[in-house]
């Protein structure tokens, strides 16, 4: 079966790059549009790909200025303030993944897919390195049978500094949202200041110094799992794998508290590990998306409608997906976190 090109708007990005790279991992023939306003820049990403295409980006065209030309799909790695590419993909009827945005900015997309919502697809691509965290933990949350609270810390190592566009992306939220969106004792509240200051341990044990940091996971993880408390920290500094002595990696420790199968307390600690950093980890997650989004898998293709990632992504599938990039979920016993602490 022949599938449309996917437009990858930002694809000459880091991100970009290895989002490519998990598409053509599985799907080495799926054609590519690496779309962008610089056309030099795409063309030369595209070469550097295989098998795709480098075209200019004009988002004051209802057709982005590709004329009739058909895609599949259209994955927007950057914020798209004027939703152009949003429209565009409404207007074609195929699915539209963007992974930019705020918690706090959703507003307009969401607008969008109410003022037409048999259009296509629409993904909310924004939790965490897209799905790296809800996916897992939702898995982690079968063991449980009520959830009342979720603690995420995000641990980027100092030197997997990403591309100037995910620059520029934290740099957006940063600015206009310093406080972080969190649930606590069943409440959605603004930790911002002091409150928004804390700790986590790595995967090591080291304690990482930490910030709230206001993910559309939050809100994703307490609908679905119920829990009264969910709160997302991210921190910057050395990763696990290089304070061994490796190179870095990109670590997200999960802690769950709750009632297991039986009625009793339940505490456990996971990491969700990718040996490479956030951008290849990322790529993954989207690759993935768009297996099911258009029907690569020959599953049928997902219905016009609004998702989290984690509602499009299967698990086991996933997770095996991450252990063929080196990446694994490891259970972090509980023994080990009390030592760090004392």
């Amino acid at each position: 079966m022949s599938f449309d090109s996917v437009l990858l708007l930002g694809g000459s990005g880091a991100i970009g790059r290895q989002t490519a790279r998990a598409i053509r991992a599985t799907y080495p023939d799926l054609p590519l549009l690496i779309g962008g306003r610089d056309l030099s820049r795409a063309q030369n990403a595209a070469t550097e790909i295989g098998g795709a295409e480098g075209i200019a980006i004009d988002s004051a065209c209802a057709d982005l200025g590709l004329g009739a030309r058909k895609v599949s799909a259209v994955v927007v790695l950057y914020k798209d303030h004027s939703l152009a590419a949003l429209r565009f993909a409404q207007s074609r009827g195929v699915p539209h993944l963007s992974i930019s945005s705020g918690v706090f900015e959703i507003a307009p997309e969401i607008a969008s897919f109410m003022n037409a919502p048999r259009a296509s697809a629409v993904v909310l691509g924004y939790e965490w390195l897209v799905g790296a965290t809800t996916v897992p933990a939702l898995h982690l949350s079968r063991s449980f049978s009520q959830v009342d609270e979720i603690r995420i810390g995000a641990l980027v190592d100092e030197e997997d500094v990403g591309g100037p566009a995910v620059a520029v992306d934290f740099e957006h939220l940063n600015h206009f949202l310093p406080a972080a969106l969190t649930r606590r004792a069943g409440a959605y509240i603004w930790r911002e200041g002091n409150d928004a200051r804390t700790t986590f341990p790595a995967l090591d044990g080291t304690e990482i110094d930490a910030t709230g940091f206001s993910s559309i996971d939050v809100v994703g993880l307490a609908s679905a799992t119920g829990a009264h408390s969910v709160q997302f920290d991210l921190g910057t500094g050395v990763s696990s794998s290089r304070r061994s002595g490796g190179t870095f990696s990109t670590e997200i420790i999960i802690a769950m508290s709750g009632l297991d199968r039986a009625g009793q307390v339940l505490h456990t600690r996971h990491a969700v590990v990718h040996p490479y950093g956030a951008a290849p980890l990322t790529g993954m997650g989207i690759a993935l998306l768009l297996e099911r989004l258009i029907g690569l898998d020959g599953k049928p293709p997902v219905a016009p409608g609004l998702y989290f990632p984690y509602q499009i992504l299967d698990a086991s599938h996933y997770l095996a997906r991450l252990a063929e990039e080196g990446g694994e979920l490891l259970e972090i016993p509980l023994s080990q976190v009390s030592a760090s602490k004392s």
